[in-house]
C-alpha cells in the first residue's frame, strides 16, 4: 500500500487583490534583518507574530485589501477559519483537512498545516535593543491635582453658642466616670483631702504579702493602679468593654448586650457588701442636695455647672453602678453623639425625677428671663431633648444655632435640611439633601409651617433632578409650583429630546400639559408608533400606558389623546402579534375599550396565546469570531442603551454613539477607556488613564456634546450613577462624588476601611465594595442608600493568597477566583445559585450577571466564552473569539455585551436567545 502523497496544489500564491489577514516573511530569501524590519513595519496593536517554516508569519489585527504583487511579504487570507497561502479547491483542502485556527502554508509546490498555537508565538519586543537608551526622569508640567474635597460635617455647637459659663472642673470628672470615659486631670491642683476609702484600699493592696514565687510588686507608677483599675485592665485583656481596652479591630455589628458585666457586677456587690457603698451613698446624697439647693436658690449659673446630665426613659438593666464621687464638670459642651457603657448615679428612680423636675423649671425660668440659649442647653445638654432644643431655637429667631444643633446631634435628615433652609444657608441645605435623599422628607416638613420655602426646596429640589437627567420626576415634584411652570415645559421638551422609555412618557404627558403643541407632538409619536423595530417596542408601550392614564385622568372627552391611542394600540397589536411585547389579552382589552373605536373593538380577533420566546439551541456549536470580523477601531468599553444604541469607548480616539447596526450617531472627542453611564441614558462619564490618575470627561448624549471635567485618582469606580452622586474609591477611601460641580468634590465619604478597595457597585437603594487587606483576605462592606448607612460587614471565609479575578453584583454578591478555586458571598436579596462545574484552575476570570455567569478561558485557539445559566447548571451558548485579545464582558438588564480590542463586538439578547454581531462603521 502506498503512503498518502503529500498535497501539491494548482495554485501556488494568492493572485491579484484579496483581503488579507496575514504575511508571512521568509529569512532565507530576505534576509534575518531585512525580515524582521518588515515585520516590525507591518506590525498594529493587537497584531500576533508566530514562528512558521523557518520564517515569521504576522497575523493582522484587521483584514485588509492588500496587491499581492505589492505586499510586503506572502500575502494569507482567512476562509472558513483556515489562513491559506494560496487559494484551495474543495478537493485540496478535503485531503488537508485543516482544522480551525490553524495556517496552510504552500512551499516549494507542497502545502502543509500548521496549528498557530501559543508557543510559537514570537515576543517581537526582543528584537529592539534599547540598552544605549537614557531612561529620563519625568516632571509633570504643574502641580498634581489636589484630593477630592469633601463637605466638612458640623458638630453640635460648643458651650459659648449657649451663652453657659465656665464649667466646674469636678462636674466633668464625674461625667466621664458614668459615661465609661478616661477621667480627665483637673487643671488646677485640688486641696489636700482626708484619704477616703478607695485610697485605703489601695495602700491596704500595695501592703498585702505576695505569695512564694510571685513577683514583688513594683512601687513605680505603672504599679500604682487602684483595686478596680486593675480588674478593669484584666477584664479589657480577656476581651471586655472597659475604658480604655478592646480589640483594634471593630466588629461588623456590635452584640445585643447581655446585661451587666463583670466590673458591673463587682461594683453593685462592692456598693452593696461593703462600707464602700454607704460611703458612697452619703457623698452622692451631699452632692445631690447641693445641686438642688442651688437650682431652689435660683442659682442657676452655679447649678448648670454642676448638672447632671440625664438620658431619656429609666435607667436599665444594662447600665452600671457609677463608682465615682460626683463633682462639678470641667467641660460643659452638647456631645454630638452618645455612646459608652451608661452608669447609674445612685437613687433610683426617684431622684433621677427629681432632677428632671428641677431641669424643667430651670427651663422655664431661663426662657422666662429671656436667656434662650441657656434654655436650649438644659433641653439638649441635661435632658437630652434634641428635637425639643432645636424647635424652641427656631420658635425665637435662633435659625443657625437650631440647624448646627440638628446636624451635630445626627436628628432625621429631613429636618437637619429644613432648618438649613431657614438658615438661609440653601447650599448646605441642597448639599446634605442630595447626599441622604431628604429632600421630599424636607419638603412636607415645611410645607407644615412654612408653605413659602417650601415651594422654593420643591423648585431647587426639581432643578437637581432635572439637572441630574431626571426630566420625568423634575417636571412631577414642580408641577405644584404654578409659578414654575416654564421651567417644566423646558424639562418636559429635553425629556422627550432624550428618547428612550422616560422620553416616550413624558411626550404623553406633554399632550396634557401642553395642548397648544399637539401638532408637534402628533408628528414625534407617529414617527414613534410607525416604527417597527424590536428596540423601540418598550418606548411604544411606554407611550401607550402613559397616554392612556392621562385620558382616563382626564375623561374621554379629550380629543387629543383619544386621537393618538387609537394608534398607540394598534402599534400594540402589531409588537404583541411579532412577540415583542408579552401583553396579555385583559390588559389589550382595556385600551381598546378605552380608546372608544367601536370598529376596532369588532374587528379585534382573538387574541391567542403569547409566542413562546427564542432560546439557545441546546449542544449548539460555538459562535466563532474571527480577526477578520473586527472593526477598525478598538473597543476598550461598550454599554447598551435604550432603543438598540450603543455607546463604546475607542480608547485616545475618543467614544461613540451607534446605532444597532452599527451606524455613528455622535462623535466624542475626549479620550474614552472606561465609561459610566447614567441611569436615566441621557449622560456618561469616560475615564481614560494618564499615569496615576485619570482624566475625567462628560458626556451629553442628548445634546451630542462632551468636556473635560478634571483630573484626579480613581482606583475603583461603580460602572452606573444617578446623574446626581457617583461612588468611587482612592486606596482605602469610598466617596459618592457631586458629578454635577465644576471641581469634583465629595458629599460623603468613608476613610480608612481596612484595605485596598477593588470592587463598588451601586443600585438604586443599596451601595457595596469589597476589599483586600494586608491579611490577604477579602471583606464585603454594604450600604443602604440614600441615605449611607452601614449595613453589614462580611469577610470571605478562607484567605486568598493570590486573586486572578473579582466579580461584585448590586445586591452585593461577591465570586473570588484564585489559582486553584473559586470562593463565594451571597448577595442580600437573590437567592444563593453556583454555577456548573468548570475547569476553574483555566480560567482567566469571571462575571456574574444575576441567574447568570460568563466565564473566560484562554486557549490555544483565542479566548472561549461561557454564558452559564447558574440556575438550571447548563451552559446556554458558547463563544470563541479567535487571536490572543482578552475579552470583556458587560451585564445591564437582559443583555449581554461581549467585545475586544480587536474591534469585535457581540449583542446577546439573554431573553430570546439571539447573538447579534455589530461592526462600527
Amino acid at each position: 500500500m502506498r503512503p498518502a502523497r503529500t498535497p501539491r496544489p494548482r495554485a501556488q500564491v494568492h493572485r491579484g487583490s484579496v483581503e488579507g489577514v496575514a504575511l508571512w516573511f521568509d529569512p532565507v530569501l530576505l534576509g534575518e534583518a531585512e525580515a524582521r524590519r518588515r515585520v516590525l513595519a507591518a506590525w498594529a496593536p493587537g497584531a500576533g507574530v508566530y514562528a512558521l517554516e523557518g520564517g515569521f508569519l504576522l497575523r493582522l489585527p484587521a483584514p485588509r485589501r492588500m496587491e499581492c504583487a505589492e505586499a510586503p511579504g506572502l500575502p494569507f487570507t482567512l476562509d472558513d477559519g483556515v489562513l491559506l497561502s494560496s487559494p484551495l479547491s474543495p478537493s485540496e483542502r478535503e485531503r488537508l483537512t485543516p482544522t480551525s485556527g490553524s495556517a496552510v502554508l504552500v512551499r516549494a509546490g507542497t502545502a502543509r498545516v500548521h496549528p498557530l498555537e501559543s508557543s510559537r508565538r514570537v515576543d517581537v519586543s526582543a528584537w529592539l535593543d534599547v540598552s544605549h537608551f537614557d531612561v529620563v526622569p519625568m516632571e509633570g508640567l504643574g502641580a498634581p491635582p489636589p484630593p477630592v474635597a469633601t463637605l466638612a460635617p458640623i458638630e453640635a455647637p460648643p458651650r459659648a453658642s449657649f451663652g453657659v459659663g465656665p464649667p466646674a472642673p469636678e462636674a466633668e470628672v464625674m461625667r466621664a466616670r458614668m459615661e465609661g470615659r478616661p477621667v480627665p486631670q483637673p487643671p488646677v491642683p485640688q486641696p489636700p483631702r482626708a484619704p477616703g476609702l478607695l485610697e485605703r484600699l489601695r495602700a491596704w493592696w500595695r501592703a498585702v504579702p505576695q505569695r512564694p514565687g510571685q513577683a514583688t510588686v513594683n512601687a513605680g507608677p505603672a504599679a500604682r493602679a487602684t483595686l478596680l483599675e486593675r480588674l478593669r485592665a484584666w477584664w479589657n485583656e480577656r476581651g471586655g468593654t472597659g475604658s480604655g481596652g478592646g480589640s483594634k479591630k471593630a466588629l461588623p455589628t456590635p452584640p445585643t448586650p447581655q446585661g451587666p458585666g463583670l466590673f458591673s457586677r463587682l461594683a453593685e456587690w462592692l456598693a452593696r457588701s461593703t462600707p464602700l457603698g454607704s460611703l458612697l451613698g452619703q457623698r452622692k446624697a451631699e452632692y445631690v442636695r447641693r445641686l438642688f439647693d442651688l437650682f431652689d436658690e435660683g442659682n442657676l449659673e452655679e447649678a448648670l455647672r454642676y448638672a447632671i446630665p440625664l438620658a431619656k426613659g429609666a435607667p436599665t438593666e444594662h447600665a452600671r453602678v457609677s463608682l465615682g464621687l460626683p463633682g462639678p464638670r470641667e467641660q460643659l459642651t452638647i456631645q454630638p453623639r452618645q455612646g459608652g457603657a451608661a452608669s447609674v448615679f445612685g437613687g433610683g428612680a426617684q431622684v433621677y425625677d427629681a432632677l428632671r423636675e428641677r431641669y424643667r423649671e430651670a427651663f422655664r425660668k431661663l426662657e422666662r428671663e429671656g436667656r434662650i440659649e441657656e434654655a436650649a442647653f438644659v433641653l439638649a445638654e441635661l435632658l437630652h431633648e434634641s428635637e425639643q432644643a432645636v424647635s424652641f431655637l427656631e420658635k425665637h429667631g435662633r435659625l443657625r444655632l437650631a440647624a448646627e444643633l440638628a446636624e451635630g446631634r445626627q436628628l432625621a435628615p429631613g429636618l437637619v435640611v429644613r432648618q438649613w433652609l431657614l438658615a438661609r444657608d440653601v447650599a448646605r441645605a441642597v448639599d446634605i439633601a442630595r447626599r441622604t435623599g431628604a429632600f421630599a422628607d424636607a419638603v412636607l416638613r415645611l410645607e407644615r409651617s412654612h408653605p413659602a420655602e417650601a415651594r422654593v426646596l420643591r423648585v431647587l429640589w426639581g432643578e437637581v433632578l432635572a439637572q441630574s437627567g431626571d426630566y420625568a420626576r423634575a417636571v412631577e415634584v414642580v408641577w405644584p409650583v404654578e409659578d414654575a411652570r416654564r421651567l417644566t415645559h423646558a424639562w418636559l421638551e429635553r425629556g422627550v429630546e432624550a428618547g428612550g422609555v422616560s422620553g416616550a412618557r413624558l411626550l404623553a404627558r406633554m399632550l396634557s400639559v401642553l395642548p397648544e403643541c399637539f401638532e408637534k407632538v402628533r408628528t414625534r409619536a407617529l414617527v414613534l408608533l410607525d416604527s417597527d423595530d424590536p428596540e423601540g417596542a418598550p418606548s411604544r408601550q411606554a407611550f401607550t400606558d402613559a397616554l392612556a392614564r392621562e385620558v382616563e385622568k382626564a375623561g374621554k372627552a379629550v380629543a387629543p389623546g383619544l386621537v393618538l391611542l387609537r394608534p398607540a394600540v394598534r402599534a400594540l397589536l402589531r409588537d404583541r402579534a411579532v412577540g415583542h411585547l408579552p401583553l396579555t389579552p385583559r390588559e389589550l382589552d382595556r385600551l381598546v375599550l378605552l380608546t372608544g373605536d367601536t370598529a376596532l373593538r369588532a374587528d379585534l380577533p382573538s387574541l391567542s396565546a403569547l409566542p413562546e420566546r427564542g432560546g439557545f439551541p441546546a449542544e449548539a456549536a460555538p459562535h466563532v469570531f474571527d480577526a477578520a470580523e473586527g472593526g477598525p477601531w478598538p473597543i476598550h468599553d461598550a454599554v447598551p442603551l435604550s432603543g438598540g444604541r450603543l455607546l463604546v469607548a475607542l480608547g485616545e480616539a475618543g467614544a461613540r454613539l451607534v446605532t444597532s447596526d452599527g451606524r455613528c450617531v455622535a462623535h466624542f472627542d475626549v479620550p474614552a477607556f472606561s465609561l459610566v453611564l447614567s441611569v436615566h441614558e441621557d449622560r456618561a462619564l469616560a475615564l481614560a488613564p494618564r499615569g496615576e490618575l485619570k482624566r475625567l470627561s462628560r458626556l451629553d448624549l442628548t445634546g451630542r456634546r462632551a468636556e473635560p471635567w478634571c483630573d484626579t485618582r480613581v482606583d475603583a469606580f461603580a460602572p452606573v450613577y444617578d446623574g446626581n452622586l457617583w461612588f468611587f474609591a482612592v486606596e482605602d477611601t469610598v466617596m459618592a462624588v457631586d458629578a454635577l460641580a465644576a471641581e469634583p468634590r465629595a458629599l460623603w465619604r468613608v476613610p480608612r476601611v481596612g484595605g485596598q478597595v477593588l470592587e463598588v457597585a451601586v443600585g438604586v437603594a443599596e451601595l457595596s465594595f469589597v476589599t483586600f487587606n494586608a491579611a490577604a483576605e477579602l471583606e464585603r462592606w454594604t450600604y443602604v442608600l440614600p441615605d449611607p448607612r452601614l449595613r453589614s460587614r462580611q469577610v470571605m471565609p478562607r484567605k486568598l493568597e493570590s486573586l486572578r479575578h473579582l466579580s461584585l453584583t448590586v445586591d452585593g454578591e461577591v465570586a473570588a477566583l484564585n489559582e486553584e478555586e473559586i470562593q463565594w458571598l451571597d448577595g442580600h436579596r437573590a437567592a444563593p445559585v453556583r454555577p456548573p462545574l468548570l475547569p476553574w484552575t483555566a480560567l482567566r476570570g469571571l462575571v456574574l450577571g444575576g441567574p447568570h455567569m460568563v466565564a473566560m478561558e484562554p486557549t490555544p485557539a483565542g479566548e472561549r466564552v461561557w454564558l452559564l445559566d447558574r440556575k438550571e447548571g447548563t451552559v446556554r451558548a458558547r463563544f470563541l473569539f479567535e487571536g490572543d485579545v482578552p475579552v470583556f464582558v458587560c451585564f445591564l438588564s437582559a443583555e449581554l455585551l461581549l467585545f475586544d480590542i480587536a474591534g469585535r463586538l457581540a449583542r446577546v439578547d439573554l431573553t430570546r436567545g439571539e447573538v447579534r454581531r455589530v461592526v462600527l462603521r
